[in-house]
């Protein structure tokens, strides 16, 4: 990028800044669930609109809004840059004593990504503004990235496809997205190639037992008993059935049952998860949950009925645009400021399904001022996005856009 085209760029985020941060404080102040997002899409086509930006809204499950910004360049068929935001809140109750803290009970933007959509909308301000664009762009604004897969229902849409799928302009030929993380020094980012973010899947055993009086428990046949062995056994799928060198993680998260002290329950209701960074290990978790809780059930007397929900994909970054990534960020915000992650996070990201079909890169965006892991975490009442990144977010997602590929 030439130094006129990168000076127009700062001083472009200079102007927007003010009310950019004013957009994001006030989706903080009005959460929605995923699928849920109806006022937060109607923000994001309002600034459209406003900045005379095609886009497509009703998108993926009815929310997602899928926007394009020409080059001045290229023709129209060229494939386009896109930069993905997600724009849902998760069911928490915030305790941040903010000012512009959420209006609704029960509902924050525990995980940034009030600050994630803002962001995408800066580079649209941005963007649409310049002169000069060597790139055609797309704006993916995502609904429902924490439970409902929304980038899944965005790529069988066809919206990577373009105008010839389910999208608007041309096809995509790469993408780009962010997460704010709250461990990570502010003026920082951080990557790597590969697996970035593990799989997730989800599971809910219910394990049915006889009830009984507590008095005569030889009776009953406890399903409490038999959860707690279950959830004890569980441990041994990473400790006994994987390899040291590979990653893998099993959670149970929830345990219910039982209503008094003196009822032995009918049944026991478990809640888990697991994560992990292999194909192979992923049929392994299942498999041994499945077999463990089975004939743990079995020698307690009780039997097991288990739900397994298939969630998020590894996230996987494509190599060429990972390098480019760092080339990019290494000169805007200076090669000390950008590190490779020296091992893949085992959170799970719906970013996953785009880089499956696309060359993708996805990367985390400093928030701690101090860097020494002070900053209140994601998926706590206590977050929120730290309004000093979003210029830098910004300024990235924009130099993302206008790169030479």
């Amino acid at each position: 990028m030439n130094m006129a085209l990168s000076q127009s760029v700062k001083d472009s985020i200079r102007t927007e800044l003010d009310e950019v941060v004013a957009i994001r404080h006030d989706l903080h102040k009005n959460p929605e669930l995923s699928f849920q997002e109806e006022r937060t899409s109607k923000v994001v086509q309002r600034e459209l609109d406003r900045l005379g930006i095609a886009y497509e809204a009703g998108k993926a499950g009815g929310t997602g809004v899928v926007a394009f910004i020409p080059s001045t360049e290229k023709d129209a068929d060229t494939p386009s840059v896109a930069l993905r935001a997600d724009m849902d809140a998760l069911p928490i109750t915030e305790q941040t004593g903010l000012s512009y803290s959420s209006t609704r009970d029960g509902v924050m933007h525990a995980c940034g990504h009030d600050g994630h959509t803002s962001i995408l909308l800066g580079a649209a301000r941005v963007l649409s503004a310049l002169e000069t664009r060597p790139n055609n762009v797309t704006l993916v604004f995502q609904p429902a990235e924490e439970s409902g897969g929304g980038g899944q229902r965005f790529c069988a849409e066809g919206m990577l496809e373009g105008s010839a799928g389910g999208g608007i302009g041309p096809r995509v030929g790469r993408i780009f997205g962010l997460h704010g993380w709250p461990s990570l020094k502010l003026g920082t980012v951080r990557t790597k190639p590969g697996p970035l973010m593990a799989s997730t899947d989800e599971f809910i055993i219910t394990v049915k037992g006889k009830g009984g009086h507590a008095a005569r428990p030889h009776l009953a046949r406890d399903p409490i008993v038999a959860a707690s062995a279950i959830v004890m056994g569980l441990q041994t799928i990473v400790s006994r059935s994987t390899s040291p060198v590979d990653s893998l993680v099993c959670t149970i998260g929830r345990i219910e049952g039982g209503t008094v002290d003196n009822v032995i329950p009918e049944t026991v209701e478990l809640e888990g998860t697991t994560r992990a960074l292999k194909p192979e290990m992923r049929k392994l978790a299942e498999e041994r949950v499945r077999e463990i809780s089975e004939s743990v059930a079995r020698a307690h007397g009780c039997t097991v009925e288990i739900r397994w929900n298939v969630g998020y994909p590894v996230v996987h970054n494509d190599h060429a645009m990972v390098e480019k990534f760092f080339d990019l960020a290494g000169r805007v915000l200076g090669e000390d400021n950008v590190s490779l992650a020296e091992a893949p996070v085992m959170g799970g990201e719906d970013f996953a399904y785009y880089a499956e079909h696309v060359p993708a890169c996805f990367f985390f965006l400093g928030l701690c001022p101090k860097g020494d892991g002070s900053y209140p975490e994601i998926h706590t009442p206590r977050f929120d996005f730290n309004d000093k990144a979003i210029p830098l977010g910004i300024e990235l997602m924009t130099r993302l856009a206008l790169g030479t590929y």
